[in-house]
């Protein structure tokens, strides 16, 4: 007996579909709300899984570690610390199957990309980043991160003026360590605030304050 097939076969589609398939996770949402706690979570959990994992850092980023993913509690993580979004992909291991990234927001428009391309290769992809900054406004590249992903968790911290909900940072004072919306800091420079708690003129009113009683 002999099967006659007719039609065309669409070989590149099939050889898609038969590819691992890779997915883009994005968690985020204020300072202390449990981001980079969540990321070393659902890493930990692929490592116990025995999946190759490689976690990713800016350079900016050197508050706790320079070569360690840290949270605010102290959990840790090795990780490899990069100037440019680029940079990652120069570094993905053959047999890595999930990849973290923490503070996204500090990298440029490039990390979109770099994020498509691994998970294209089939890799899991699990960004971390404040999705606004001090002023309310959305973060660098985390609107398109939050577009293209398959998942997203926006999480919330306690306000600390009122105990609500918080949903966004307030920047209580400049730093030697930085100036603008790349202030990099904790707990000495920022604040977890809800809404009607949160001012973004704190620091401009401030300063004029300051010049009024000199």
């Amino acid at each position: 007996m002999t099967l006659k097939l007719t039609g065309s076969i669409d070989i590149k589609n099939i050889m898609r579909h038969s590819h691992p398939h890779g997915t883009i996770e994005v968690i985020c949402g204020s300072m202390f709300s449990g981001k980079t706690e969540e990321l070393l979570r659902r890493v930990k959990r692929a490592q116990i899984a025995r999946q190759k994992v490689q976690v990713f850092k800016p350079t900016i980023d050197n508050r706790y570690s320079v070569d360690h993913v840290e949270s605010h509690n102290a959990n840790r993580i090795p990780s490899i610390v990069v100037e440019k979004a680029e940079d990652i992909l120069s570094f993905i291991d053959d047999k890595t199957r999930v990849v973290g990234i923490d503070e996204a927001q500090f990298f440029s428009d490039g990390i979109i990309s770099v994020a498509q391309k691994l998970a294209d290769r089939g890799i899991h992809v699990i960004v971390a980043g404040l999705d606004m900054d001090y002023l309310s406004q959305p973060f660098g590249p985390m609107p398109q991160l939050m577009a293209i992903a398959e998942n997203v968790t926006k999480l919330s911290a306690v306000c600390v003026v009122c105990g609500g909900t918080a949903s966004r940072t307030q920047k209580t004072f400049s730093a030697k360590n930085g100036s603008g919306i790349l202030a990099v800091g904790g707990r000495e420079m920022y604040e977890a605030r809800c809404r009607a708690c949160h001012d973004p003129e704190f620091l401009e009113s401030r300063a004029v304050q300051t010049t009024m009683n000199c």
